[in-house]
């Protein structure tokens, strides 16, 4: 397949490429800057520049263009940038899309488990209805960009969760602070974290490219587990203690919104869609998880 992928210098975005590239697919990285190599193409999603030629003959369209989530403060600014990246992005592609007479089979665009909101009880599958705050509203809108694509373009917007690795993502900050036995739970560590694994992650993409799923796929383990349970677990696998809880009030003194709608935030999410579909988890338990990040983190 030739595959055209936005955000391909991203956690997410650098480890699909690889893995595409690996198992012989064509990989076409849009990027901002001049391109450097013939797998490069630039656009300008801001200007909502792309020309139709790098989209023409491509078979799919995997979307993960969007500023940092949790990188830094929500400033009113902040929060703008995040909104423009993700539509700006997703409504470049779309519109490309509609200027060809033989547009990509499927366009998989990235959303977020923040489409649920801050705090839901209960499971969360599919069906269920979003959330508020500032990540739901922004799901939403950024969704229903990607349904803009022509007629005849499958659409899957995966709805990521926590994605665990060890040079990066949600670990990010955290991984430095257990190694030196200074890390602990947020909050009451009772709210639960949709996590995955960077390898089912993208195994999780891929599968995308080539089943018949389409609209919302929610993209995490099939075991819940929350923040109390994924630290420990985490300080066990690094023989570290996880004592120091950061409690609530600091949290939202230092982060603001971004506390109660990332660390703070309660989302039982559940892959059902996935499950039914028949996709195979690598790591589906919290256990398989830690001894891959064990091992990865050793080379």
């Amino acid at each position: 397949m030739r595959i055209v992928v936005s955000g391909a210098s991203g956690l997410i975005g650098t480890a699909l490429s690889e893995q595409l590239t690996a198992t012989g697919h064509e990989v076409i990285c849009l990027v901002r800057r001049p391109a450097r190599s013939s797998g490069e193409r630039t656009w300008d999603p801001a200007k909502g520049e792309l020309a139709p030629s790098v989209l023409d003959g491509a078979d799919a369209v995997v979307n993960l263009s969007g500023a940092g989530i949790g990188d830094r403060p929500w400033t009113k600014h902040r929060i703008q940038v995040l909104r423009d990246s993700r539509l700006q992005s997703t409504n470049t592609l779309t519109a490309t899309m509609r200027q060809l007479s033989n547009p990509p089979a499927a366009f998989i665009s990235q959303s977020a488990s923040g489409y649920y909101g801050a705090s839901r009880e209960g499971v969360l599958r599919e069906n269920a209805g979003p959330g508020g705050g500032i990540l739901g509203p922004l799901c939403v809108d950024w969704e229903r960009a990607a349904h803009t694509a022509p007629t005849g373009v499958r659409v899957a917007t995966p709805r990521t969760g926590v994605v665990l690795s060890t040079h990066g993502g949600a670990l990010g900050p955290l991984l430095p602070l257990l190694k030196l036995g200074i890390g602990g739970p947020f909050g009451d560590g009772r709210q639960y974290w949709p996590w995955i694994t960077l390898a089912d992650e993208v195994a999780g993409l891929a599968y995308l490219l080539t089943s018949d799923l389409e609209g919302p796929v929610n993209l995490c383990a099939p075991e819940s587990a929350d923040v109390n349970t994924i630290v420990s677990q985490l300080a066990k696998t690094f023989h570290r203690p996880a004592f120091l809880r950061v409690p609530r009030p600091a949290l939202r003194l230092v982060l603001g919104q971004l506390a109660n709608e990332l660390v703070l935030a309660n989302q039982r999410m559940e892959p059902a869609r996935l499950a039914e579909a028949g996709f195979q988890w690598q790591h589906p338990s919290l256990a398989d998880a830690m001894s891959w990040l064990s091992t990865a983190s050793t080379h």
